[in-house]
């Protein structure tokens, strides 16, 4: 596959903030992206299981609402908000925990949608130890490479995700790209108040995971 990696890494917005959820802290990573499509496309490609896997994981189960749900090698849930063709919101239970995603669809000027997505998770000990050694590049560059999945289905019709090309994940192009957004959630967690040095050293370990 290949792309302008600069252009899609500037596509994306990130930013880290604060909030509460059922009386506890949550720290949320908020990732938007415009989409060169109408929403009702858009929609359609956030939500049908038969579109799903050519920018996205398999899912399987029931995606209604109230719905559970499994994504392929990933996370279960339940689909807890569906409201056609705005938003969804989704339980993300993985590894013992949960945490919520939330997606928002808006239409926009020229015929263009914009996604904004949030992953939000409680802030526990477990959770703030994962954070010391990741950062917000942990959850942040998978959702990056996602957005990427996701506009190249809708601008370009490719049909399966970017890092189930072996080939690709190989390149320079994939490495600039983990860079790039490794480095993006870096200065976003820094632009939250978060320890510079510790963000640096959190994003250089979430580069080296992720294989860039």
């Amino acid at each position: 596959m290949e792309f302008d990696v600069q252009r899609h890494i500037g596509a994306i917005t990130r930013e880290v903030v604060s909030g509460e959820r059922d009386g506890q802290p949550t720290r949320t990573i908020r990732a938007g992206r415009s989409f060169k499509t109408d929403i009702t496309d858009a929609w359609d490609a956030v939500t049908n299981a038969e579109r799903i896997p050519r920018w996205f994981s398999p899912v399987t189960g029931d995606l209604r609402l109230g719905g559970r749900f499994q994504i392929e090698g990933n996370a279960a849930g339940t689909v807890e908000e569906c409201e056609p063709p705005r938003s969804l919101a989704i339980t993300w239970e993985f590894g013992g925990g949960v945490s919520w995603v939330r997606v928002k669809l808006s239409e926009e000027a020229g015929g263009t949608t914009r996604l904004e997505l949030e992953h939000i998770g409680i802030v526990e000990e477990h959770f703030e130890k994962f954070w010391d050694q990741y950062g917000a590049g942990a959850g942040g560059v998978g959702w990056d490479l996602s957005l990427l999945g996701l506009a190249e289905h809708l601008e370009s019709g490719w049909d399966k995700p970017p890092e189930t090309d072996t080939e690709w994940v190989k390149s320079d192009n994939y490495k600039q790209f983990v860079h790039g957004s490794s480095h993006g959630w870096r200065d976003a967690s820094i632009a939250f108040g978060l320890d510079a040095e510790a963000s640096r050293e959190a994003a250089d370990r979430t580069t080296a995971f992720y294989g860039g």
